[in-house]
């Protein structure tokens, strides 16, 4: 019990999809740096840490559904903005249109997000992407 209290994915939830094969194949690709910040071992898999909780990715979730809600594509991978799950400083974003679906917790203060999302859209993209934010065919 004591390595789950100092593990540093203590307090993150862990994905329901988190043993996907996919999750597993991104996990190799992690950098041991984001933004000058060391990957930490979480032992948890589709939980991935850097910092003390500065980033952190949670790989296994359900795709969002479409949506209103923000939506940039870096590096081909579309993101959507949780403005509901933002909060004290910190930013949620989650892949879309792809399943598993990825989740990333920034702390706005003390990371390059614009820097970070292009590492991670690198990480992510081998995640097969059925859909857009903008289907630009009018269909």
């Amino acid at each position: 019990m004591a390595r789950e209290l100092n593990s540093p994915a203590h307090g993150v939830e862990k994905p329901p999809h988190a043993d996907a094969p996919a999750c597993a194949r991104i996990a190799k690709g992690y950098p041991t740096t984001l933004d000058g910040h060391g990957i930490a071992d979480t032992g948890t898999p589709g939980i991935a840490v850097w910092g003390d909780k500065t980033v952190v990715l949670r790989c296994g979730l359900e795709p969002p559904a479409p949506t209103t809600d923000l939506c940039v594509t870096v590096n081909s991978v579309d993101w959507v903005y949780r403005q509901a799950g933002s909060r004290d400083g910190r930013k949620v974003i989650i892949t879309y249109g792809r399943d598993p679906a990825v989740e990333v917790t920034f702390d706005a203060q003390d990371t390059a997000v614009d820097s970070a999302l292009v590492e991670l859209s690198r990480i992510v993209r081998p995640i097969r992407q059925s859909n857009h934010c903008v289907d630009s065919t009018g269909s």
